[in-house]
């Protein structure tokens, strides 16, 4: 058996010890580099805390690709081995690219808080940063897997026969694929013209709720009770539905009253403005009392009050409904409607004479007007038989 010398090993040993050793480092210094900054909250322990994993396998990687290129091995002898690293890598970088985009949506979302009175700007923000988030993760993970593929010869041919016969096939592709398309750009769309934002109230379906989750293919609405409807994103494009906060949050809120025509209205107003000013839920903009149908046996009214937001206006016109109903019961008992089955016939005094209208008085004004009817006279002669 021959000895090996150095000199015929050292092509072979320096290039992939020296790379063994820099991975080494690489990985040791930014494990500790992750650990270190795991507990910490300012910006630069969380950058470090998002690029410093991915980096920890990446650049070892790296550094053993490029000792094996040094080396003198052929690459038939090595192709199995570099396939792998090659995988590896640009799964890495894949993943660094996406913690990246994550991070900056994440600091996006951070330097703009919704939990705050006018969060309307806010609102915006988060909803076009989840959402191009998304969709540019979606793409890096998509092109990571299509440089991942293509190193396969079996995919490649693939490839080419899809190309040779593009016609049928893109057209069944595109009709496959057309629900996954149509989300990605309905969900680009509600980005940028914004319809609806996270935290909107909303009318979808006759259900009332707030936007609490917009993904890259369906919206979450959360129900006032507790319920979550789950929805299409192309739903939002393609359907009208209410939005509550498109401008800003402020509401009106609409109480209807059935009264009897004798309640006194001032009274009314009056006491309307008492519940609004004692309640902090009023903003101050709008209390008013307006009389606004009527019908045979009681008026209508209604109480318009403001308030900040619809979850205040809700709660502020049932208070309203509930103590103008109370003084009135107990004020103005009389006010309130009801049903008058019996009549009572008023007396006249006997010294008072009775006066009998006219026949002018009584006729109708060209009510009847048109021909007289035909009568039969005494002495004309009987029809004939």
């Amino acid at each position: 058996m021959t000895d090996l010398h150095w000199n015929d090993i050292s092509p072979y040993a320096i290039p992939l010890g020296l790379s063994a050793l820099l991975g080494l480092l690489a990985w040791s210094l930014f494990a500790w580099l992750e650990r270190r900054s795991r507990e910490k909250d300012y910006r630069r322990a969380r950058i470090t805390r998002i690029l410093s994993l991915p980096l920890a396998f990446l650049l070892p990687l790296i550094f053993i690709r490029a000792g094996l290129d040094a080396t003198p091995i052929k690459d038939a002898q090595l192709a199995l081995v570099k396939l792998g690293l090659h995988v590896g890598i640009v799964g890495c970088a894949t993943w660094l690219a996406v913690r990246v985009v994550n991070g900056i949506v994440a600091a996006i979302l951070r330097d703009h808080r919704i939990d705050v009175a006018d969060n309307l700007a806010a609102r915006q923000v988060h909803t076009q940063a989840r959402v191009l988030g998304r969709v540019a993760s979606g793409l890096v993970i998509l092109v990571g897997a299509s440089v991942v593929l293509l190193q396969f010869d079996e995919v490649r041919q693939l490839g080419k026969t899809l190309l040779a016969s593009a016609g049928i096939l893109g057209l069944v592709a595109g009709i496959a694929a057309k629900p996954v398309f149509g989300n990605l750009i309905a969900g680009l769309q509600i980005a940028l013209s914004q319809p609806i934002r996270l935290d909107d109230v909303v009318i979808v379906e006759g259900e009332w709720g707030r936007i609490e989750e917009i993904t890259s293919s369906f919206v979450v609405v959360h129900i006032w009770d507790e319920r979550r409807m789950v929805v299409p994103l192309t739903w939002f494009i393609e359907n009208p539905f209410q939005n509550w906060t498109r401008r800003n949050a402020d509401m009106l809120g609409t109480v209807f009253l059935w009264l009897d025509y004798r309640t006194p209205m001032a009274e009314v107003r009056a006491e309307t403005e008492r519940v609004c000013k004692g309640d902090p839920r009023w903003d101050g903009r709008v209390c008013i009392a307006q009389v606004t149908e009527t019908s045979e046996t009681a008026m209508q009214v209604r109480l318009l009050v403001s308030a900040r937001n619809s979850g205040d206006a809700f709660d502020l016109r049932c208070v309203v409904r509930e103590r103008v109903l109370d003084y009135l019961a107990r004020e103005y008992p009389y006010a309130l409607p009801r049903q008058r089955n019996e009549l009572t016939r008023e007396q006249t005094p006997p010294d008072t004479p009775q006066v009998v209208p006219s026949l002018r008085q009584t006729n109708s004004p060209g009510a009847e007007d048109g021909p007289p009817p035909v009568t039969q006279q005494d002495d004309a002669p009987p029809p004939a038989v």
